[in-house]
């Protein structure tokens, strides 16, 4: 099964608007295969909190002006992992640290990648093929930044 024709045109409105905001590492992953719950993910990066409100803003109001509405959406007052779940297509936004932390991609790395037109799609490392999930559960998360008082 593969992501539906509908999924796939709201993602790629979502990854257009992410890249608009300059978001870095824009990722559009067809999860059809793995989950039953949603067709793709859309995940995106930003260089610090006040970035990644603005990519949320954007693709909020540019699906919005699509006819689109969140079923949910979670984090966007932290500015550091934010989370649109538009049913077909759950979009996220996240932090360099919280992107390199979590590695949603690495995690979701037996999935296709949709290349959308006019977006430079985030490469999986080389170093990534043929891990299996044992040798991925093995490996290790890359610590985000923390102060003093151990706050990102």
């Amino acid at each position: 099964m593969t992501a539906t024709p509908e999924a796939i045109a709201l993602a790629t409105k979502a990854a257009k608007a992410a890249d608009e905001k300059l978001a870095s590492d824009v990722m559009v992953i067809d999860v059809s295969d793995q989950l039953v719950i949603t067709d793709c993910f859309v995940i995106a990066s930003a260089d610090n909190e006040r970035q990644v409100t603005s990519i949320v803003d954007e693709i909020e109001e540019e699906l919005r002006d699509a006819g689109y509405k969140p079923v949910r959406r979670e984090g966007t007052k932290e500015g550091r992992w934010s989370l649109l779940d538009y049913g077909d297509v759950v979009i996220h936004i996240q932090h360099a640290d919280e992107r390199d932390y979590y590695a949603l991609d690495r995690l979701w790395k037996d999935c296709p990648i949709i290349d959308i037109e006019g977006v430079a799609s985030a490469d999986r490392p080389a170093s990534w093929d043929g891990i299996s999930a044992d040798q991925d559960a093995e490996l290790p998360a890359v610590e985000p930044n923390r102060d003093a008082g151990g706050r990102q």
